[in-house]
């Protein structure tokens, strides 16, 4: 921790480097959801192998079914392993006449007094934030001759299409992948001088059903009154899925719901997160969530179930008066603690069977389950990496959790036994996915920072 300083100190002097290092590997148009840029997905991937490389990593860009896979090892021996993760893959860039400037030359721009950007796609998601990583590791080395823990460097090529490789990557590789605990650097910060951790991140349950009742679309003037409507039937269940106090009705769905310690509540109120500030950015003003529950713990810590489309009958233009066949919808729950994805599948089916008029039926599709994921407040490298941000950022750190899912976390915890701790460094208006995406140069810096320091305080 004595050479802190000089690390620190590095990285200040060594910043607009840095970010020509990192414009350098944004110019490559690394679309891994676009067969059309293969060569280019491939050629970023070689970028970051063979900048590993000149860190004393033993780097290699290993294959797969689909985009590769940057493999990297730098191993200390008796000094604790982490494992960190990425991706180099970014979105596609439509609709590009959106775009202010090129989306693959980035561009430096400033978006009010004092606040510099750095405007590209991958800025923010993901290349810019395994950068500050790199970055964080490249003045270690420079300073010290070494890294204070050992370090396996993994940053797939897929994430932007569901990463369908990577699991199986993980799972035959094992071996070279054992690590104390994982690092994740694709999440936000809570505010510009907020950083956070994320302690947990909800699971998925998604269900794709379809009701038929009638044999074929009927005549709603012959058959009006007599025959079952699929469109009312489904209609009917998506309705009771929730009661009046917004709660999700089926039966055992909250087992394994956890709740928040009292520590936990207190820290989710000092947030002060207000309907107003939540949604008032996309149109609303009421939050329709469970009663009695914090807006905060509404969208990170408690499960959910939506409805995400719906449909049946005719619904192109003018009229024809029919009784559906069939009626389809598409709804997910969002898990946390401990809940069953099975459970809740099968709970889901039953309470939709159960509802069914007798001669109607109901057929299932499976889109994916996955449990949550949560690293204990309590765990050691959380309470370490937590000091290491408040220590850089000099005021508070939140651990909170995250309502999405990010499905690598479970996959390390379920083929390697690791624990992952989340710490990201986007911001709420670096316009992930959009035309004109950007990251704060503030977050590439202090975000470099951090992860010097959470580096040092690993090792101890």
């Amino acid at each position: 921790m004595s050479q802190l300083p000089a690390i620190l100190s590095r990285l200040d002097a060594d910043l607009e480097t840095a970010l020509t290092r990192l414009s350098t590997w944004l110019e490559i148009p690394s679309i891994g959801t676009d067969p059309a840029f293969d060569a280019d997905t491939r050629r970023a991937a070689q970028w970051l192998s063979d900048d590993l490389a000149t860190l004393g990593f033993a780097a290699e860009v290993r294959d797969t079914p689909g985009q590769p896979v940057v493999l990297a090892h730098r191993p200390k021996p008796g000094a604790p392993h982490v494992l960190f993760y990425g991706h180099y893959d970014v979105q596609p860039v439509d609709p590009l006449n959106l775009w202010e400037s090129d989306p693959f030359k980035p561009v430096v721009r400033e978006i009010e007094p004092g606040r510099r950007v750095i405007v590209a796609r991958g800025a923010c998601d993901d290349k810019g934030q395994v950068m500050t990583f790199v970055e964080a590791m490249r003045a270690t080395i420079a300073e010290t001759g070494d890294l204070p823990v050992g370090v396996t460097i993994l940053v797939e090529g897929e994430e932007e299409s569901g990463s369908a490789n990577l699991p199986p990557f993980i799972r035959e590789n094992a071996g070279a992948l054992k690590a104390d605990f994982a690092l994740v650097c694709d999440t936000g910060m809570w505010d510009r001088e907020t950083p956070a951790i994320t302690s947990s991140l909800r699971g998925m349950v998604y269900q794709e059903v379809t009701i038929t009742c009638a044999d074929r679309d009927l005549h709603s003037g012959l058959f009006g009154g007599a025959a079952a409507n699929p469109i009312h039937v489904l209609a009917k269940i998506v309705a009771a899925l929730h009661d009046e106090t917004g709660r999700i009705t089926l039966p055992g769905f909250y087992d394994g719901v956890e709740e928040p310690t009292n520590q936990q509540k207190a820290d989710w109120a000092d947030l002060d997160l207000t309907e107003e500030e939540f949604l008032g950015g996309v149109g609303l003003k009421h939050s329709i969530g469970e009663r009695g529950r914090m807006l905060i713990e509404q969208i990170q810590s408690r499960p959910t179930c939506d409805v995400n489309g719906i449909w049946g009958g005719y619904t192109g233009e003018g009229t024809k008066t029919v009784i559906a066949g069939k009626a389809s919808a598409k709804i997910s729950f969002r898990l946390v603690g401990k809940q069953d994805p099975v459970k809740v599948a099968a709970a889901f089916q039953a309470f939709v069977r159960e509802r069914l008029p007798g001669d109607c039926t109901a057929e299932f599709i499976a889109h994916g389950a996955s449990p949550a994921i949560a690293v204990p407040v309590d765990s050691p490298a959380l309470v370490k990496a937590r000091q290491a941000l408040a220590d850089e950022w000099g005021g508070r750190v939140v651990t909170i959790g995250t309502g999405g899912s990010i499905p690598v976390g479970g996959d390390f915890k379920k083929t390697l036994g690791l624990d992952t701790l989340f710490v990201g460094f986007g911001l709420e208006d670096d316009r992930v996915h959009s035309p004109n995406e950007k990251y704060d140069l503030s977050s590439f810096h202090k975000g470099q920072r951090s992860w010097a320091r959470i580096l040092q305080a690993l090792a101890s």
